[in-house]
């Protein structure tokens, strides 16, 4: 009986595995097929901020040199729940809004949000499009450009490029970085280029103000780009990638600081697959919607991760007895499939680094402690299991002040 078991679940996780490989085979050539427009769309640029004072100003500094219509875009920072001088730092720049809220008994990014988009509902002027980004990031400046010519074109949720903008600091920030560039090539661009439902990054993002007017925001777990991208494909509208426009974040540098903001997302992720799996893929199947079919696959690859590992893990320990007693699918299968399967693991990351034109070596050196980043996630996962009912937001202190021009620099060298 539980040989029979420990297969099915072989077979089950291979057959994700093999999807997700079909669909990375959708990214390796990118069709470039964007139509230009002139700038029109007024937008509100929400900057989310706690105690952030350290990296606060050269955000707003590289917002405020946007390439569009000063006229078209205003900036506000939600100083959320700040204790130090994050909302000065703020007013330094003229015609900057910021925005202060106290509310200790519902922290985090997504209810700062949510009680942001009342605050501008409420004001006299309105906009086209809503902005979103976190305090620490930096983007391009022909960001708005871009969101412009989506919205143009009839789109009305909107994920940037993500990239990072401190990949070399330390092994970690550079395991971010590879994972960055391998989502960006082989995850996102298949599902735009097959038109299917892209998954929104938490920052860099774009909404049609119409449509966050009628939803509400409502997404106020620890995942909330996770869970607004999931209603919205509900509702049948599929977030789109926008790869010209970038996005650069901060990653932790240290694995500690790492480890603590992985097990945020999955405790958040659990309680996504927990809520919207199941309604969704019988939406899918309902409506025979592929790509309704996809994203319910997406919410439940945490129990992937969670199963996977649980199930490497006992078959491994069974293989070191004298007499194994659990059955591996690669036995019943040719040698060559075996060897094609980690062939594959191995290669898709040095591949998407090629494909994205990652120019610096030490990059392609820190893809050596890219494994132990990667196993990391089965223990981070598990406790993520154990504990995914706490709700409790777990800030990541943001210390890296770089300019644009400094990102730039590193990326031609």
């Amino acid at each position: 009986m539980w040989n029979s078991l420990f297969l099915i679940v072989q077979v089950l996780l291979a057959m994700v595995g093999l999807y997700q490989f079909a669909l990375t085979l959708f990214g390796l050539k990118r069709k470039q097929t964007s139509i230009q427009h002139e700038p029109g769309k007024s937008f509100a640029i929400l900057v989310a901020a706690h105690n952030e004072e350290k990296v606060i100003s050269a955000l707003v500094e590289n917002l405020l040199r946007l390439k569009y219509p000063r006229e078209l875009f205003d900036i506000f920072v939600i100083c959320d729940n700040c204790t130090d001088n994050t909302a000065e730092v703020v007013r330094r720049f003229p015609g900057v809004y910021a925005c202060e809220r106290f509310n200790q008994h519902q922290r985090g990014k997504g209810f700062a949000i949510e009680w942001m988009l009342k605050e501008l509902w409420g004001r006299p002027r309105q906009y086209d499009a809503i902005v979103m980004f976190d305090a620490d990031n930096l983007v391009n400046p022909d960001y708005l450009l871009h969101m412009n010519n989506d919205l143009m074109n009839g789109h009305k949720v909107i994920q940037a490029y993500l990239d990072t903008k401190n990949p070399d600091d330390s092994w970690i920030t550079a395991a971010y970085g590879i994972t960055y560039w391998y989502c960006n090539r082989l995850w996102q661009l298949p599902r735009k280029q097959l038109r299917m439902a892209n998954f929104l990054g938490g920052t860099g993002m774009c909404f049609d103000t119409a449509l966050l007017k009628e939803m509400g925001w409502g997404a106020t777990s620890l995942v909330e780009d996770l869970e607004f991208t999931v209603r919205c494909v509900k509702r049948g509208v599929y977030p789109v990638l926008n790869y010209e426009a970038k996005v650069f974040d901060e990653k932790p540098l240290t694995f500690k600081a790492s480890a603590r903001q992985r097990l945020r997302w999955m405790q958040g992720h659990f309680t996504v697959a927990r809520k919207y799996f199941f309604p969704l893929l019988w939406a899918s199947l309902k409506e025979r919607n592929f790509a309704k079919f996809d994203t319910a696959l997406y919410t439940v690859t945490v129990y992937n991760v969670l199963f996977g590992s649980i199930f490497s893990c006992i078959m491994w320990i069974d293989q070191l007895r004298s007499e194994p007693a659990l059955d591996s699918i690669y036995k019943h299968l040719p040698w060559w499939v075996a060897f094609a399967a980690v062939f594959v693991s191995i290669a898709q990351f040095p591949l998407a680094l090629a494909l994205e034109k990652v120019r610096s070596w030490k990059m392609y050196v820190s893809l050596l402690l890219f494994p132990i980043y990667l196993a990391s996630w089965w223990p981070i996962t598990l406790w993520a299991f154990f504990t995914q009912n706490n709700k409790t937001w777990s800030h990541t202190e943001h210390t890296r002040v770089l300019r644009l021009e400094e990102v730039q620099s590193k990326q031609v060298l």
